[in-house]
C-alpha cells in the first residue's frame, strides 16, 4: 500500500496539469481532491479562493499530488519521477515520451544506453522531470512511479548519507547501490551513480550527480509522509527539520535540502472540520488537536 506521495508545486496550473498528465501518462486519471475555501485565506492566497487546492493524478495505481499555488516555487530535475515499462510496452513508452516532450525539453534523448535498451529523461512543459525506462524482464513492480532524488549542487555526494539518515528516521532500507567506481567532474569514486531504497512498500531512487549542477532541492517537489498520531508527527518533525525558516503548514526542509510534508494519516478527515484551512495555515508543525 502506497504511503509516500510525491507532491508537485504548480503555479496556478494544477487542474490543467492534471488533465495533461491524465492524457499523457499510461493508465492515468485525475481528480480535483480539494479546493481553497472562500474565506480565511491569507492576502496572497485570495486570488485562489474557491479554486482547486490539490489535484490528484493516479498513474498505474500510484498517486501523485499537484498543489495549486503561486509563483514562489517550481519543480526542477533534482527530484524526477521514474516510470518503467516492460519490453513489450515500447509503443506505450514512445507515446508517453512524445506526449511529455510536447512543450518540454529532453535532458537525455530517448535512445539505447548501457543500463537500458530504451531510456530518456525529459522535463515537461510544467517543469516536472520524468525518466522513462524500458526493463528487459517483465516485473510487476516495473510499472510503478518511483521518485528519484539527485544529489547535486550544495547536496553533491550526499546520497549515501541521506539513505542512511532516512533509515534512522523513517525506516528506509537500502535495496541496491552502484557507486561510480572512479571520480567524475564532481562525484567521488564511492559516490552513488544509482541506488534504490524502500520506505515500507514504496520504492525511492537516489543518485549523486556526475556533473556540476546549478540547482538542488526546493519545495517545487516535496515528499508527503503521513504519521499515525501526534507522537509520531513530533518524532519525525524533530528528526527531519533542519531549516526553521522553512517550517510552515506541515512543510519542512531536511539537512539535505529535501522538502517534506509531515501530515497526520487522517489529514483528509481533519480538513473537513470547520475552519481547518485557516487553522492549518497558522501552524508550522501540524498539531492534530489544533484543527
Amino acid at each position: 500500500m502506497q504511503k509516500l506521495t510525491v507532491n508537485l508545486w504548480m503555479q496556478g496550473t494544477a487542474e490543467e496539469a492534471g488533465e495533461f498528465y491524465a492524457a499523457a501518462l499510461p493508465d492515468a486519471r485525475t481528480e480535483i481532491e480539494s479546493r481553497y475555501p472562500t474565506e480565511g485565506l491569507l492576502e496572497f492566497q485570495q486570488p485562489l479562493a474557491g479554486l482547486p487546492l490539490t489535484v490528484s493524478v493516479w498513474v498505474r495505481g500510484t498517486k501523485i499530488t499537484l498543489i495549486n499555488a503561486g509563483p514562489e516555487f517550481s519543480p526542477n530535475a533534482s527530484i524526477s519521477i521514474i516510470l518503467s515499462f516492460n519490453a513489450d510496452e515500447r509503443d506505450v513508452l514512445d507515446a508517453t515520451w512524445a506526449a511529455l516532450s510536447e512543450g518540454g525539453s529532453a535532458l537525455m534523448p530517448l535512445d539505447a544506453y548501457p543500463f537500458s535498451t530504451r531510456y530518456g529523461w525529459v522535463t515537461d512543459k510544467f517543469g516536472v522531470s520524468w525518466q522513462l525506462m524500458e526493463s528487459a524482464e517483465p516485473d510487476p513492480d516495473s510499472t510503478r512511479v518511483m521518485p528519484c532524488l539527485m544529489f547535486g549542487g550544495v547536496a553533491q555526494n550526499r546520497a549515501a548519507e541521506a539513505i542512511e539518515f532516512y533509515g534512522e528516521v523513517l525506516g528506509a532500507k537500502l535495496d541496491s547501490a552502484f557507486p561510480y567506481g572512479q571520480a567524475t567532474e564532481v562525484a567521488t569514486a564511492d559516490s552513488l551513480m544509482f541506488a534504490q531504497f524502500s520506505l515500507g512498500e514504496d520504492k525511492v531512487a537516489a543518485m549523486d550527480s556526475g556533473v556540476a549542477q546549478g540547482f538542488s532541492f526546493t519545495p517545487g517537489v516535496s515528499l508527503e509522509w503521513p504519521c499515525e498520531g501526534q507522537e509520531e508527527i513530533d518524532r519525525v518533525w524533530e528528526a527531519l527539520s533542519a531549516v526553521p525558516e522553512a517550517e510552515a503548514c506541515g512543510w519542512l526542509t531536511d539537512k539535505f535540502g529535501v522538502s517534506w510534508q509531515i501530515v497526520p494519516s487522517n489529514m483528509g478527515e481533519l480538513m473537513q472540520r470547520p475552519g481547518a484551512f485557516e487553522h492549518m495555515i497558522n501552524m508550522k508543525k501540524l498539531v492534530i488537536n489544533d484543527f
